[in-house]
């Protein structure tokens, strides 16, 4: 695992070393060639602050004797190969360099010189008369090549502190975003190979702990859907097992001649064949209730009336435990835009459910009001109750609030499924609460909004 971890964290440690590495190359290349461009080409274009300081100089003067003076104020000159002439375009002061960067010994002053396309001039005027040019002079090759050594030196100065000081922002990476990544990634190679127990510590910048939590929240509920679908299959076969077991047993039975073709045990071999059946029925609604493919005729149905109906549907069962099974409150505007077969049959899990594991002798009520955001429908009884810790999945699959019961008690194990998966279906919410003196209450809650 661990091993697993570092081979992940250094492939995204040398991508981004990579990363820093080319944006460190390109721009030092970019800025090398920028300036080599610069110091090579065939023009100069310096721009040159100094010429009022010249014509300043010669109107103070009258004339260009003695104007090393304004040269030597000005020493950002003596980088650059430079002439000064006269109106008449005279060597005035020659300053050009050599090959050597130094001032050229030849003399030259007094002679014309004709102005090149390469050089730069910058024109000299008094009194808006023209008093002459100063011309900078294109480098030469071995100059430029100085002088690009010279700048690119410091350059590659810098690059190698910088490129120290990106080894070191890429530990930081490294620890701050590299390492929770390379987590990320492995945890969900693990999920991908089954190990749906895997978890990652969320740590990091906001967006990579937001991508831990969602990661281990995801996990967690495809964990929790496989145990779902494991435990799903395990009750199927187990609710699948026991009427088959007894179906063939009385068809063995019948055949090698032990029970009559036409006695008890054809009658309990058929009842065992309803018991499948309903079975399949109730899988079969449930998964279309829970992909959302049931089909809903809704009409305008007063919900009372509904609720009195199943009530005395369920009035035999009841007296046959001596319970009493009423609605004992009932107000305000009770219709809804509902399936009314769909919710009767709802009711009648819900009450059938009540009656089942209210003891004898016990009560059973139901209540119907309208409220602010619409109807709410209760069934209460006052049995045992459930557990605190049992009420978040009584709503499950064949969960069961007596697990040992036999299937004759309780029923196939997905009328709170069902019912549930219905509710939900069309807009609304049913819960489960135990009542302060004792027993459970099953709430339907319907909105107007979705009446």
């Amino acid at each position: 695992m661990h091993s697993s971890i570092r081979e992940i964290r250094r492939r995204l440690l040398n991508l981004l070393l990579r990363a820093f590495v080319i944006v460190l190359f390109l721009s030092f290349l970019i800025f090398t060639l920028i300036i080599g461009y610069f110091l090579t080409s065939s023009s100069t274009p310096v721009p040159i602050p100094f010429v009022s300081t010249l014509e300043g100089y010669y109107l103070a003067s009258g004339n260009w004797q003695g104007v090393e003076v304004a040269f030597d104020s000005m020493p950002e000159l003596d980088a650059m190969s430079t002439l000064l002439l006269d109106e008449e375009q005279r060597i005035v002061l020659d300053q050009r360099l050599d090959s050597a960067s130094e001032v050229s010994s030849t003399p030259t002053v007094g002679t014309n010189y004709t102005i090149q396309s390469s050089d730069v001039v910058f024109n000299l005027a008094a009194h808006g008369e023209p008093i002459g040019y100063l011309v900078i002079t294109p480098y030469s090759l071995s100059q430029r090549f100085g002088f690009a050594r010279a700048i690119v030196f410091p350059i590659g100065v810098i690059s190698l502190l910088l490129a120290t000081f990106l080894v070191v922002v890429a530990n930081l990476l490294m620890r701050r975003f590299v390492n929770p990544l390379a987590d990320v990634i492995y945890a969900a190679r693990a999920v991908t190979d089954g190990k749906l127990d895997t978890r990652i510590s969320t740590e990091g910048p906001q967006d990579l702990r937001t991508l831990s939590e969602s990661f281990n929240v995801m996990a967690s509920s495809l964990e929790r859907n496989d145990r779902e679908r494991r435990d799903f299959l395990a009750d199927i076969a187990h609710e699948l097992r026991t009427p088959l077991s007894i179906i063939r047993g009385r068809l063995e039975g019948i055949i090698d001649g032990i029970y009559a073709e036409n006695g008890p045990q054809v009658s309990t071999a058929l009842e065992q064949t309803y018991l499948l059946e309903r079975l399949v029925d109730d899988l079969r609604l449930l998964t279309l209730a829970e992909k959302r493919q049931l089909v809903f005729d809704k009409t305008n149905v007063d919900v009372g009336n509904l609720i009195a109906t199943v009530i005395d549907m369920l009035s035999a069962q009841a007296q046959e435990k001596n319970i009493s099974l009423v609605l004992s409150e009932r107000s305000g505007n009770l219709t809804a835009q509902l399936d009314p077969q769909r919710f009767e049959q709802v009711l009648s899990n819900l009450i059938g459910n009540a009656l089942r594991y209210v003891p004898d002798g016990g009560r059973v009520w139901v209540t119907a009001n309208e409220t602010a955001e619409g109807l709410s429908v209760t069934v209460n009884d006052n049995g045992l109750g459930i557990p605190e810790e049992d009420l978040p999945f009584i709503f499950d699959r064949f969960w069961r609030k007596e697990k040992s019961r036999s299937r004759a008690s309780g029923g196939t194990g997905l009328g709170l499924a069902i019912s549930k998966q219905l509710i939900e279906a069309q807009g609304g919410r049913i819960e489960a609460r135990n009542l302060p003196e004792g027993g459970l209450q099953i709430l339907i809650s319907l909105f107007k909004e979705e009446l």
